[in-house]
């Protein structure tokens, strides 16, 4: 029998798609006792989060509609006899995998510059009992369920991993495994860490007005050269191999790059359990960054071989990968720098969750590289911070959140058996400020963030607290302007 689905008639009623997710149930203790006012929020998704009510009840849901890439394909998909035909194509880059009913992927092809009908024959290949199919042209990404008919997905994200904080209490970690879960049971064990007194000082969060320094790039275009370096706009799936191993990570061409002078680079880490897909739907600098043409990255983290350790993450110190992480982001940039024009001395790094962590954790290892940094929802933890020996000064603007379930604005250990003690936002402001060399006492600027604006060569360390803010990303409206002031020396 025939399993067809025609989606050129269909585009205009896919050409945006919702993905959605919810979650709901009871939180108890180890004793069957229900537990209210449990704080209950998400790793990967930033601002979504709850707090459980009487009778340990919770409920929390998301919802984002998005381009999910159905007008790049503009195609017919047919399955039969195991065959899969993928017809009237064209792209840049077409990756094609299939996945069995656990979603392991049994066969993968990749193929440039496509502007025909493709074939896959499954009887020739491994993949029996194909279930799913994942198509990802020039970017943008479409999967499909094979059964009685070929089904399109809701598939712009992944499934979150939802945690439960509450101080008396271990913290808890549930990973969600379908996209509507209900009547989930979750229990937390007494213990944990004591209460930590509230920092009682108060500073707002608010936009920047401070207006970027300017810097001629005359110079730098005369030593640049950008010919040949034009590339077509849209998201580009790209790797390296580092002690090899292949290492993957999307570059992200705005149509304002023309490909005719240096432009400055934003490298854009995700959060634990993310993926360099889910920060670029997520991230708030590249509305700001694509109007000025600007290339940014999105590399993707790996899991650690210490299966209690949750991934794909960062190796920050003791958690959550076991790769060089800073050598992989060297060679990234690296291999972008060869096929577009980028200003070299105007590389940016921001990220949020543990990708904020990143970004604080390049700042001590790869500021010969990065201009300034622009972390959020996460600090330097005691074991990377004790060994961070910058090669010069670097600006950071912090991000961080009063109310933060994930990463205490206070610091400390952060509850979940991964190893991370972190310095808390205070002592990670302060920390910079002296390495940095910074003088004098921090003030509120204009912008309702600390600032310390003396410092060497140059520099400037700022803190932008939101009273009363969670688990967030950065705001891309203050960041960038703040990054773009600074260049390397």
């Amino acid at each position: 029998m025939s399993r067809f689905m025609a989606l050129t008639g269909t585009v205009a009623l896919f050409s945006t798609l919702t993905f959605a997710w919810s979650i709901s149930g009871v939180v108890q203790s180890d004793k069957g006792e229900p537990l209210s006012d449990v704080k209950i929020s998400s790793f990967n998704y930033a601002g979504v989060e709850t707090t459980s009510i009487e009778g340990g009840k919770f409920s929390l849901a998301y919802e984002q509609t998005a381009n999910n890439g159905i007008q790049a394909i503009q195609t017919a998909v047919t399955f039969k006899n195991n065959v899969i035909t993928i017809a009237n194509i064209k792209a840049q880059t077409i990756t094609v995998s299939v996945m069995d009913a656990l979603g392991k992927v049994a066969f993968s092809r990749t193929q440039h510059f496509v502007n025909e009908t493709l074939s896959f024959d499954l009887n020739k290949t491994t993949a029996k009992g194909a279930k799913y199919l994942r198509i990802n042209v020039d970017g943008n990404r479409s999967t499909y369920q094979l059964g009685k008919t070929v089904t399109l997905l809701k598939d712009d994200g992944p499934l979150p991993a939802i945690m439960f904080a509450k101080e008396g209490y271990q913290n808890t970690t549930y990973q969600m495994t379908k996209t509507v879960e209900t009547n989930v049971n979750v229990t937390m064990k007494a213990g944990g860490t004591e209460p930590s007194s509230s920092s009682s000082k108060k500073v707002e969060q608010s936009s920047s007005s401070e207006k970027p320094v300017a810097s001629s790039s005359s110079k730098i275009e005369e030593i640049i050269d950008c010919s040949g370096k034009a590339y077509q706009s849209g998201n580009h799936n790209m790797s390296v191999t580092v002690d090899g191993k292949k290492r993957t990570f999307i570059m992200h061409v705005p149509s304002a790059y023309k490909g005719d002078k240096p432009v400055p680079l934003v490298v854009d880490y995700h959060p634990v359990m993310g993926s360099g897909s889910n920060q670029l739907n997520g991230t708030t600098y590249k509305a700001q960054t694509d109007p000025e043409g600007v290339i940014s990255l999105y590399p993707d983290g790996t899991k650690s071989a210490d299966s209690r350790k949750m991934g794909p993450g960062w190796n920050v110190g003791p958690c959550c990968s076991d790769d060089d992480d800073v050598k992989f982001s060297r060679e990234m940039i690296a291999a972008v720098e060869e096929k577009v024009c980028i200003d070299k001395k105007r590389v940016y790094a921001t990220g949020f969750s543990m990708g904020g962590g990143m970004s604080n954790h390049v700042a001590c290892f790869m500021s010969d590289v990065y201009a300034a940094v622009a972390p959020a929802g996460m600090d330097l933890n005691t074991t990377n911070s004790a060994k961070c020996n910058p090669e010069r000064p670097i600006s950071i603007i912090m991000f961080r959140g009063t109310s933060d379930p994930v990463c205490k604005y206070q610091g400390g250990d952060s509850g979940y058996g991964d190893g991370l003690n972190f310095l808390g936002a205070e002592r990670n402001f302060q920390f910079w400020a002296q390495k940095n060399g910074c003088e004098g006492s921090p003030s509120k600027n204009s912008d309702g963030c600390q600032e310390y604006s003396k410092c060497k060569d140059g520099t400037k360390v700022v803190l932008c607290t939101k009273q009363g803010g969670g688990h967030e990303q950065g705001d891309g409206k203050i960041g960038w302007p703040f990054l773009k002031q600074f260049t390397l020396p």
